[in-house]
């Protein structure tokens, strides 16, 4: 099973490739460009690396949600044509869910959050199970940053690109993980990729779409002066 794994929604991505359970390669992508310009030469950089085809994808997989709107549009779309092109299977993931995939062995309860602007972030709780993957425990919130602080209990640590702003807002007494676990990463896209798969899980590229943690400011000036 070859994955061509996909990560967008941060400011500068990633591009990584994965045979079965081994990691190829991982690129990020160039930092001087917007995702919507590095993203295609990133890919093509990757596979020369690798030494496949497009046509040797099996699985392509990228990130639905929550993250930026621009970068999850340009991540969705373009795993979406790459796999309608070479005939692939394709994955959306959870990104919350991403960032607990990168987080190290020895975590039991990871709470991870994204910045969702205006004061606010996406957070979810996990634990890890007897299969040793970190799983979800509830839904996602958004939720004010200080509510998100304040509502971690003692052993769980903390985590995800939010803390890029608030980690000096952090209270005494939590765990935080170091700052190289923070951001998704397209290695932690292969491997939740290829679990998700071989748990039986497919996506319709058809009907595979960006999932907002709030709609964009421009509809909700829209829906404002509709009323």
């Amino acid at each position: 099973m070859n994955v061509l794994a996909l990560e967008t929604t941060e400011r500068v991505g990633s591009v990584a490739a994965a045979a079965d359970d081994r990691l190829l390669w991982e690129l990020t992508l160039d930092p001087q460009k917007r995702t919507a310009q590095s993203l295609a030469p990133g890919i093509e950089a990757l596979l020369a690396r690798v030494g496949w085809r497009p046509a040797d994808v099996d699985l392509v997989a990228t990130p639905v949600g929550p993250g930026s709107f621009t970068g999850l549009r340009v991540g969705v779309a373009t795993a979406k044509a790459f796999a309608y092109a070479v005939e692939a299977d394709i994955l959306g993931l959870d990104t919350l869910e991403v960032i607990a995939g990168g987080a190290p062995p020895g975590v039991e309860r990871l709470s991870a959050a994204l910045d969702a602007q205006r004061g606010q972030v996406v957070a979810q709780t996990f634990e890890r199970g007897q299969d040793g993957w970190l799983e979800p425990v509830g839904s996602a919130e958004l939720v004010d940053v200080e509510a998100w602080l304040g509502s971690v209990d003692a052993g769980v640590c903390i985590t995800g690109p939010i803390l890029r702003k608030v980690a000096h807002r952090v209270p005494v007494g939590l765990a935080v993980l170091e700052p190289e676990y923070w951001a998704p990463s397209a290695a932690a896209v292969a491997r939740l990729a290829l679990r998700d798969y071989t748990r039986g899980r497919r996506d319709d590229v058809w009907r595979l779409v960006p999932r907002y943690s709030r709609r964009s400011a421009a509809e909700e000036k829209w829906e404002k002066r509709g009323k």
